[in-house]
């Protein structure tokens, strides 16, 4: 219930910075507008209204196409409009070559914008330098307004709560490889753990989501730490889902399943963000190599426990190698930067 009201809580807030800024912004790009004596000056808070529904970078990256665009979609309206007499027919071929050639250049977001400044072309079948200045004059409005506007996002309360998130699945992800140990000590599956697995994917699921815009909405040098850290929990909770089904489908208990269970036991300690998982890797090594030197399993169904519990062990190896993967991407300075007072 708390998860849900903090989503709800952060889902709002959001929502309402949005609102707000959309709000003030188009407001102001009418104004201005008019203050300059534009024609067609609503439109200068519709196109503000578009490009505010971005992050950041997305805004910076719109701003600049709309910008490039424009010329050509001047260009298409004035081939299209005084040289198709047929209004209708004419309206439509602009609107199809400029969808398609804003597709083939990749900028299929800029479309919105410029066919509202053909349609205003459209209506005026003006082509003169003081009409398409007027144009240009709207769209630099509402784009300058939406850059200015979009520069204050709460990046720091957006950290706090990525920090957290980070923290909340390290608990989980502990929990989870507890609930495993226990099982090969007592063999009695928790009811829970399946659902408390798929809960935790769906949970990294929004968390990378939230990490891209959170990467999205900064201007500082980001090595993309945060999105690379839920991609890689993300992809250990699926390991673990995968040895999930394999412990449920051990019919006996080995002896050696004492020693995997002391090992899980002793993994979960070492979850955390800051560490690196090498003496766990060389531990799980030595395991191996004594598994190897053990007598050959005597019936049919302890051999295939002792194959399933192999294959636990070679999925905890998966799984703390892609923790060694993120760590090591990491150079020195940037293990530093985030891993201080984490």
């Amino acid at each position: 219930m708390k998860q849900l009201w903090e989503k709800y809580r952060i889902h709002t807030q959001k929502t309402l910075l949005l609102g707000t800024k959309i709000a003030f912004g188009s407001a102001l790009a009418i104004f201005v507008a008019r203050y300059l004596g534009l024609s067609h000056d609503v439109s200068a808070g519709t196109i503000t209204m578009l490009t505010l529904m971005t992050t950041k970078w997305q805004t910076v990256k719109l701003s600049v196409s709309r910008v490039l665009t424009f010329a050509l979609a001047t260009l298409i309206a004035w081939i299209i409009f005084l040289h198709v007499s047929n209004a209708y027919a004419a309206y439509g071929v602009f609107m199809f070559l400029l969808v398609c050639i804003s597709a083939m250049l990749g900028l299929t977001a800029t479309v919105s914008v410029n066919a509202v400044i053909g349609a205003h072309l459209f209506t005026g079948q003006d082509f003169s330098a003081q009409a398409i200045g007027n144009e240009f004059k709207l769209v630099c409005i509402g784009i300058v307004i939406a850059l200015v506007l979009n520069l204050y996002h709460d990046n720091g309360q957006r950290k706090k709560e990525l920090i957290a998130n980070m923290r909340s699945v390290e608990n989980q992800l502990q929990q989870i490889i507890l609930e495993l140990a226990a099982y090969l000590i007592q063999f009695q599956m928790s009811h829970n753990l399946w659902g408390h697995i798929y809960k935790l994917e769906r949970e990294l699921e929004r968390y990378i989501k939230d990490a891209h815009e959170y990467q999205d909405n900064t201007f500082h040098f980001h090595p993309e730490y945060y999105i690379d850290y839920f991609e890689m929990r993300h992809a250990q909770c699926q390991v673990l889902d995968n040895l999930h089904n394999e412990l449920r489908r051990i019919r006996s208990r080995p002896k050696q399943a004492q020693i995997i269970a002391e090992y899980l036991l002793y993994v979960a300690d070492y979850v955390v963000e800051i560490n690196s998982p090498e003496k766990q890797l060389g531990r799980l090594h030595e395991i191996f190599a004594d598994m190897k030197k053990q007598e050959l399993p005597k019936t049919r169904e302890e051999f295939e426990s002792r194959a399933m519990l192999y294959h636990i062990l070679m999925d905890m190896e998966e799984f703390l190698l892609y923790k060694k993967r993120f760590v090591h991407r990491l150079d020195k300075q940037q293990r530093e930067i985030y891993w201080k007072n984490e």
